[in-house]
């Protein structure tokens, strides 16, 4: 790689590497997450000119990054920090962990991290009507688990 692609390159993974650790890590846990980032940037690295050459390369990472940890089945730990808040319900961390990947990935990056449809559709490759659909029977399971209302 030469000096320019290196640049280039860094730019990319300073841009691309926060949204795309919290998109891993709302699927498959925080350090399983980042490890799937790591991989995956690693993946680019060793395949810049033809990275960034596509379309959607973020998107094409976040697939680099779950098939690198599918290969090493660990289950998906979503436990409540040491240094929780008392603002969120502390079984929420158990209740996401219950919730199938695609669920579970819509509800964390809508609603705990504020993306748009479009911005999970556009990094997963699926429609956005399909996070839609993800989402609301992701929050219709959390709502029935907490026995709360949809107010919504």
């Amino acid at each position: 790689m030469n000096e320019a692609e290196e640049v280039d390159f860094r730019a990319f993974m300073m841009a691309t590497e926060p949204r795309l650790h919290r998109a891993l890590a709302a699927g498959l846990g925080w350090d399983r997450g980042r490890e799937a980032t790591a991989d995956a940037l690693a993946y680019a690295w060793e395949r810049w000119p033809k990275i960034r050459a596509m379309t959607n390369p973020a998107g094409y990472l976040y697939r680099v990054g779950q098939s690198s940890v599918r290969r090493r089945k660990v289950p998906n730990l979503f436990e409540r920090p040491a240094e929780s808040e008392s603002h969120y319900e502390p079984s929420l961390s158990r209740l996401l962990a219950d919730l199938p990947e695609r669920q579970r990935l819509a509800v964390v990056l809508v609603h705990g991290f504020e993306w748009t449809v479009r911005e999970v559709s556009d990094l997963t490759g699926l429609a956005p009507s399909t996070i839609h659909t993800h989402l609301e029977r992701g929050l219709a399971k959390l709502r029935s688990a907490l026995e709360v209302a949809d107010h919504g």
